[in-house]
């Protein structure tokens, strides 16, 4: 269980395994909007951890904000704001949340890979494509595609795995023209953030994204980006200068975690039934330590975090 807030004018309404969603509690200036808490929660194998990040959810809100407006000529965003005062983030969570307008969202993980690695390296092993595309035999993990590809994926429930789908499943599921304005925005995204990135010093291996039709608003009607964007949770940050394929690559992401609850120091069976373990200070120091850097590389910014 996720605990939540009890926030002022707000009903807390969902919780997912990093986010809380409020609505508001009477008729809200912007509209038809939800509140969007990031947490400080981590997540690893389909498990939230007893151990927060602290300061990840302010990570992830900054780092989403910056990058909404460097796609904002692109796509639109759900983003109404995310200063505080009337109509805006309640004070407790300022920092952490975004005011959003709700979306229609469709029923898929749109993601963008333009490197192997991940579920997409595993398809690939099994059958030389992913997701229903080809590609070149002969590549390892860390291989550079020859261009991006759009691999797009089901959403899980709480606690599972997502599946990877074809492009044709997905026209099927949410029709053949909004499939290919989909990939189309997805793989813009990708291309845009990724030249961004990569005029930092890091490569974005590969991103998932959200779109939803807005409701009302100034783009009632249009497809519009959702949820956090391009962040060291649904995105694979590697530092350039690191780069080398042909095998796993240093991250800016929760990849630290995960390496440790698979070690034998954390004396956790992925396999069994009990759920992982309490994170030690130093991995979570070096997990915040993570995410922080790929904020102030990607933004030239910096954040002032909780110490551990």
């Amino acid at each position: 269980m996720t605990e939540h807030l009890d926030l002022p004018g707000w009903v807390h309404t969902y919780s997912g395994k990093v986010r809380d969603l409020y609505v508001p509690a009477r008729a809200h200036p912007a509209g038809d909007v939800v509140l969007v808490v990031a947490s400080d929660r981590i997540s690893a194998y389909d498990h939230v951890l007893p151990t927060p990040v602290p300061g990840k959810g302010a990570v992830l809100t900054a780092l989403s904000l910056w990058w909404f407006d460097q796609l904002s000529d692109l796509v639109p965003h759900h983003v109404a704001t995310a200063d505080g005062g009337p109509g805006g983030v309640p004070q407790e969570v300022l920092g952490r949340a975004m005011v959003c307008r709700r979306l229609e969202m469709f029923p898929v993980e749109c993601v963008a890979r333009g490197y192997l690695t991940g579920s997409g390296l595993v398809e690939y092993a099994a059958n030389g494509a992913v997701c229903g595309v080809r590609l070149p035999s002969g590549l390892v993990d860390g291989s550079r595609l020859p261009e991006p590809i759009f691999t797009p994926a089901t959403k899980a429930e709480l606690g599972e795995h997502d599946e990877n789908v074809s492009f044709e499943s997905v026209a099927t599921q949410v029709g053949h023209d909004d499939a290919v304005l989909l990939r189309d925005l997805t793989l813009a995204v990708y291309g845009r953030a990724e030249a961004i990135a990569r005029e930092r010093g890091v490569v974005l291996a590969d991103t998932k994204l959200e779109f939803g039709r807005a409701l009302d608003g100034p783009h009632a009607g249009a497809v519009v980006l959702g949820d956090e964007v391009l962040t060291p949770d649904s995105s694979r940050f590697w530092p350039a200068d690191a780069w080398e394929p042909g095998g796993a690559q240093p991250s800016f992401d929760k990849q630290y975690v995960r390496d440790w609850l698979t070690s034998t120091a954390s004396g956790w069976d992925r396999a069994g039934d009990a759920p992982p373990p309490p994170l030690p200070d130093d991995v979570v120091r070096r997990t915040q330590e993570r995410y922080l850097d790929a904020y102030r590389r990607l933004t030239g910014r910096d954040l002032e975090l909780p110490r551990i």
